[in-house]
């Protein structure tokens, strides 16, 4: 999906608000050391689903089409920069929903972002619009999440906007990923992670699921899906739930295929709870590097699997990467 107008307004907003980046020097480790190594963000949980932080490289093994590979550097992620797209669904189906997420999403940056992180918000409906770009302020995303309202289906171009049609369609859900991922983490060094609060329906993208995931896993991003949906919204006055968690599948491929893990919103388990666990496992992350014993750049498509020596531990990391060049990510 090559939509020049969008490609232009998104590189034209980042080069307006983006900050400049602390110096080298200023920085931990960073995750991309080597334009020929395939870093791994990964989270081990046990069987009651507790997140696991104490463990060491030789706990790890690393298997790439099924063979074992060197690991060149291992690192527990605690203080790492961080780089977080928001992603809220603002279709209709979403409208009752929407002041708790803008409390809730406030909330979740004040506490998560840390000096040298940062953070974008893309809101989306029947078009996606930045709402703020680049920034290490929770003041300034919290004024951004104050614009958030129910997508009007009006195209062109207004005030900040990132229009994906000239039309109106339906929950662009699909092309919202594809332009954090391709559009604004691609060029982005070091943990990534896109957060999509919705109720998984996608209607009217021009981009695919799979399009999507492939933009994620090229740029490392990693998925986090929130699934949160109004009943209310989907009973048409006759009982019958055409949406209501339908999404849910697709929410659980996105986030499985890059790492991430899907996250239900209900009665017992809250936006706001919700939002706490995400920080903990972002902050209880490790990150993985080695240099592929196959070492062709032939865009073909690399199985990864994270095996533990402990078989009651479960790691959660992406399924696989694009074994391409650098200048054709």
């Amino acid at each position: 999906m090559r939509i020049t107008l969008v490609l232009a307004l998104a590189t034209a907003l980042s080069a307006q608000v983006q900050p400049s980046k602390p110096a080298d020097q200023d920085l931990p480790a960073p995750i991309k050391v080597d334009v020929d190594v395939v870093n791994i963000l990964t989270s081990v949980r046990d069987r009651r689903g507790a997140l696991v932080p104490n463990l060491e490289e030789k706990d790890f093994t690393i298997l790439e089409d099924g063979k074992a590979q060197n690991i060149k550097y291992f690192t527990k992620e605690t203080d790492l920069p961080l780089t977080i797209g928001l992603l809220i669904d603002v279709s209709g189906s979403q409208r009752n929903l929407i002041d708790i997420e803008r409390n809730a999403a406030s909330q979740f940056f004040s506490q998560v972002l840390r000096k040298k992180d940062e953070a974008f918000l893309i809101s989306f409906g029947e078009e996606s619009e930045l709402l703020q770009d680049y920034t290490s302020s929770a003041r300034l995303l919290s004024e951004g999440l104050n614009h958030l309202q129910v997508s009007s289906g009006v195209g062109g171009i207004g005030p900040g906007p990132v229009p994906t049609a000239s039309q109106p369609r339906g929950t662009v859900l699909y092309e919202s990923v594809y332009l954090a991922a391709n559009d604004k983490l691609k060029s982005e060094v070091g943990r990534k992670v896109i957060v999509i609060i919705t109720d998984g329906v996608d209607e009217g993208s021009r981009t695919t699921m799979s399009q999507a995931i492939e933009a994620a896993q090229k740029s490392d991003a990693v998925i986090y899906s929130i699934d949160y949906y109004d009943p209310s919204a989907y009973n048409n006055g006759f009982g019958i739930s055409f949406g209501g968690g339908g999404g849910e599948g697709v929410l659980k491929k996105m986030s499985d295929e890059t790492g991430g893990r899907m996250y239900k919103v209900d009665r017992k388990h809250p936006l706001d709870q919700v939002f706490r666990e995400l920080q903990e496992e972002m902050r209880s992350q490790y990150a993985i590097g080695y240099t592929p014993a196959n070492d062709a750049k032939d865009g073909s498509y690399r199985k990864i699997e994270v095996k533990l020596s402990n078989k009651d531990l479960k790691a959660q990391a992406r399924k696989g990467y694009y074994a391409i060049k650098p200048d054709a990510r």
